[in-house]
């Protein structure tokens, strides 16, 4: 490879969703590029056409540009080396399988389904560690080959894989690797419709866009013998590998939609921050070698490392990735959050009140500790923004005493001789009304919490008030009075 440029590739099937595996590898290639001042290339592998998703391209290229991962050559926004859809570079591939057909790298098959199923039973039965093709067509006489391809006979192409050879690579991961040829089958290159499997697909794109480094899952590891079978059949010069850990359940299985959302789709919509979840995902296989857990994308550009990347399994911790996005939202400027708050509030039962950005704000700074998600500044404490319909049970039956409604009462009218009250003149005039009655403040602020929120928990009681406002204060007390029966 005559580019001394870094080169990486993120090249998914556009199969459906955004795996968040898919996303850790391409976070990885992405850093990696950044890092080295190198290009990060999206290519689309869509030749199984049997797998095709319509509109599962654009969810890709969504997905990774809301996650904040833009490359720098892809089929939206083209590069010196497209097309970068797969499906569109088809007469390239059969040039270079032809090539290796013309130099006995490579074999026309013309093997039926029905004698190759024959031919996998007879291999089962007789306890063979896995199927293999059994070159019958590499044999045929080329006459025979140009008597098949004149009557149109359904072919595939076949690489010839030489036996009793040991198949050598490094991987930045796993380190040095060795399979035995004998283990590795003379897989299709071109399918009976014409289009290339990935493998093919895979090393030609690979080479031809330059790509110096493949980062992938582990789940292609044992692919990499045929690639570099492939590489070495061309006299081509290998890319450097990598290898990325898989994703793991808690209970240590392998990530699936069978325990919970893989897609990163659904995390964005359940409201999970962009930067929380490159943050978690970096750290899936990752560190820096330090305890630090917090990064910005910024951060992880400049200190990630392949060499840092672990070979073990990583388990999705979702406590974790709760955490991050309650540390980066409570990161966020006020002023963020307004735009991201009225965002939600916009898409909510609350859509047509007209709630004052000035009141929105008082309300973020005084939940900010207390959520781990924007919409928990609605869902959390909707008590800001509509009157409590209700009241909660076990704070009725602690708080709530045969004499508590004439405290509200005396309360109340202190209130009401308030004029634009702050937090301190609320604060002021419950200690003055408790000290008249010769109570403890806890005496007033409970039963007051529960009129005026209908909880028993939340921000500071002074901020409640002030936030709610004087006339709101005063109806929900003498609502509470009204419904609240021990």
């Amino acid at each position: 490879m005559t580019n001394s440029q870094v080169r990486v590739r993120f090249a998914p099937s556009p199969t459906g969703y955004l795996h968040v595996g898919g996303l850790r590898t391409a976070l990885y290639n992405f850093l990696f590029a950044k890092k080295n001042n190198g290009k990060f290339i999206l290519r689309i592998e869509d030749t199984d056409r049997n797998r095709y998703v319509e509109g599962a391209v654009e969810n890709l290229i969504k997905a990774l540009k809301w996650a904040g991962l833009q490359y720098d050559e892809g089929p939206d926004i083209g590069g010196p080396f497209g097309p970068y859809m797969q499906s569109q570079r088809l007469d390239i591939y059969k040039k270079y399988a032809d090539e290796l057909i013309s130099r006995g790298k490579a074999y026309y098959c013309f093997c039926t389904p029905e004698r190759l199923e024959a031919l996998r039973e007879e291999q089962q039965k007789m306890k063979l560690p896995q199927a293999k093709y059994d070159k019958h067509c590499l044999h045929l006489s080329n006459s025979q080959i140009e008597e098949n391809l004149a009557k149109g006979i359904p072919k595939v192409v076949r690489l010839n894989v030489e036996p009793d050879q040991k198949i050598e690579f490094d991987d930045i991961i796993r380190e040095h690797v060795e399979f035995d040829s004998n283990n590795v089958d003379d897989q299709v290159l071109i399918k009976s419709d014409g289009y290339p499997t990935y493998h093919l697909a895979n090393v030609v794109d690979d080479h031809l866009m330059q790509i110096t480094h493949v980062i992938r899952g582990e789940e292609w590891l044992s692919s990499t013998p045929k690639h570099v079978l492939l590489y070495d059949a061309f006299g081509w010069e290998r890319p450097k590998f990598a290898h990325l850990p898989l994703l793991l359940n808690p209970d240590r299985s392998k990530l699936s939609k069978r325990q919970g959302d893989v897609a990163v789709e659904d995390y964005r919509d359940k409201g999970y921050l962009r930067e929380a979840l490159i943050n978690f995902v970096a750290l899936l296989g990752w560190n820096a070698g330090d305890d630090k857990e917090f990064y910005y994308l910024n951060e992880l550009i400049e200190k990630f490392s392949l060499e840092r990347v672990n070979k073990a399994g990583a388990v999705f911790d979702l406590q974790k990735l709760n955490w991050l996005n309650a540390e980066h939202l409570r990161r966020k400027p006020d002023t963020e959050l307004l735009l991201l708050l009225k965002e939600e509030i916009s898409k909510s039962e609350l859509k047509d009140k007209n709630i004052p950005d000035g009141k929105l704000l008082l309300i973020i700074a005084a939940m900010k500790e207390r959520v781990t998600f924007v919409k928990d500044f609605i869902f959390n404490c909707m008590y800001f923004y509509k009157s409590p319909s209700e009241y909660e049970q076990k704070a009725v039956e602690k708080n709530w005493r045969e004499d508590t409604p004439q405290h509200l009462l005396k309360l109340k009218s202190e209130f009401e001789k308030l004029v634009n009250p702050t937090k301190e003149d609320y604060e002021h005039a419950l200690s003055k009304v408790a000290d008249e009655l010769n109570i403890g403040k806890g005496k007033l602020i409970h039963p007051l919490r529960l009129a005026v929120s209908g909880q028993s928990t939340g921000p500071g009681m002074f901020d409640l008030l002030f936030i709610l406002g004087k006339d709101e204060v005063l109806n929900r007390i003498e609502s509470a009075i009204k419904n609240i029966k021990v």
